[in-house]
């Protein structure tokens, strides 16, 4: 998952967990991101605001290492509309269902799933897990990619349609309206004569 500016900008909201210290019961976690945190989201998303951001998340260990993390992600941001120019708010909700694997289980599996991509039938697993990038699973990250996955990038205010402008179009405006015109002026020339 990429976001706008990812590479420049450090991630605005960041809530590790280190995946050695989660119980073999999971975990649960409730995150609400800061005013800071939240202006910061803002501007690597390129919006007006993020007026709140809250996730939720269960962390449940699996076979192989791998960890499943299940929940929501709500926030409600501020953008401008698309057709009138006015600030709007809008409700995001976005529900998240992730499995996470060692970088190099990862990496195996994304592989052998762009293998089978060539191959007849379809690839048991649809999607490759992502990797635990030394030992800790970014909740913030996660929580902030969910969001801007989410944003609807042309929002409108509710009832606002484009409606674009239509013109009735002059008969005596079209390609060859000059050349009839011009038609015109050479056969009066030739009565005149």
């Amino acid at each position: 998952m990429s976001r706008p500016n990812a590479e420049s900008r450090p991630d605005p909201w960041r809530i590790p967990v280190i995946v050695a210290q989660i119980p073999d019961t999971g975990l649960h976690r409730k995150l609400e991101a800061s005013v800071a945190e939240r202006q910061a989201m803002a501007e690597v998303a390129g919006l007006r605001e993020v007026l709140s951001a809250q996730a939720d998340f269960d962390v449940v260990p699996k076979s192989g290492g791998r960890i499943q993390v299940t929940g929501q992600v709500r926030a409600r941001v501020g953008q401008t509309c698309v057709v009138t120019l006015d600030p709007i708010e809008s409700e995001i909700g976005e529900e998240v269902d992730l499995m996470f694997a060692p970088e190099a289980e990862a990496r195996r599996l994304a592989d052998l799933i762009e293998e089978g991509e060539d191959a007849a039938e379809p690839p048991q697993v649809i999607d490759a897990p992502e990797p635990i990038v030394n030992g800790i699973i970014d909740l913030g990250r996660l929580a902030t990619d969910a969001l801007f996955l989410a944003i609807d990038p042309y929002p409108r205010k509710p009832g606002v349609v484009f409606e674009a402008a239509v013109t009735a179009l002059d008969p005596e405006d079209h390609p060859f309206a000059a050349l009839k015109a011009l038609q015109q002026k050479k056969q009066g020339k030739k009565k005149g004569k």
